[in-house]
């Protein structure tokens, strides 16, 4: 698509001249994206694949990391329950989740062969990316605490999807502060710890500037906003632990502006 490079480079020669023109182009090449993702939706065939993968990441993975440590606990099967009960499942659907959870807790499942079949589906968007290990870091901490195994799995699955270290770093840190708002309504006094709780929550720090944290806190809620992410074929079941999530951010975000007047 050149329309809109075409039009704001000629209007940027007209005004300024080659340099004009330059920055004309290159206004118009991000319109052209922006408009080329707003003309060719996602199909609805292609929804339909990018849910069936998304899916069968989850819950595969989820079984693979509870036998990260080698055994399979009841609390781990009771939390793998829970998200099913939290998701609505269907019977069918149901089923299908413990099947994918026993494969990926036996011996043989390949985590890169699944990762793989993921990023060859899923790859290109970036939001379905961070979700998927968002969601896996949230279930991973449901008991508490990290184990290694679980840590391992985690940082393998964060470089298939192409984020370094320190990204997945922090996070888990995002991810273990957002789970400390979780149920909560929008606070009034809040202790010191819970302020701190809330800027790791948004992945800031008390240095940042009011604009930095608003920014922040809009971006987070980009990411998890329920339409965006059932547009780009996220299964609505999921949806609701990122709505989950939104409240979580919105809480913290809250807390911070409170404890700043």
């Amino acid at each position: 698509m050149i329309t809109g490079k075409l039009i704001a480079g000629t209007l940027g020669f007209i005004v300024g001249g080659p340099l004009g023109a330059g920055l004309g182009v290159y206004i118009g090449h991000q319109f052209d994206k922006g408009l080329g993702g707003f003309l060719n939706p996602i199909s609805v065939a292609e929804q339909e694949r990018i849910q069936g993968a998304f899916f069968n990441a989850v819950f595969s993975l989820l079984g693979h990391l509870a036998k990260s440590d080698g055994r399979i606990s009841k609390s781990e099967i009771a939390q793998a329950e829970a998200l099913m009960d939290k998701m609505g499942l269907s019977g069918d659907h149901r089923r299908e989740a413990i099947e994918l959870f026993q494969v990926g807790a036996k011996a043989q499942y390949s985590l890169d062969k699944a990762m793989e079949r993921f990023m060859a589906v899923c790859g290109r968007h970036n939001n379905l990316k961070r979700q998927l290990l968002n969601c896996l870091i949230s279930l991973a901490l449901a008991d508490g605490e990290l184990h290694d195994g679980e840590h391992a799995v985690l940082r393998k699955v964060a470089m298939h999807l192409g984020f370094s270290i320190n990204m997945f770093d922090q996070f888990i840190e995002m991810v273990k502060a957002q789970s400390q708002f979780r149920g909560s309504s929008s606070p009034g006094g809040a202790s010191t710890g819970q302020v701190s709780s809330a800027f790791a929550a948004l992945g800031v720090s008390e240095s940042n500037s009011d604009r930095e944290i608003k920014k922040a806190y809009r971006k987070l809620i980009s990411q998890n906003h329920p339409d965006k992410l059932i547009g780009q074929g996220m299964p609505a079941d999921m949806v609701k632990l990122a709505t989950e999530r939104t409240q979580e951010i919105q809480t913290a975000y809250e807390l911070i502006v409170s404890s700043r007047k």
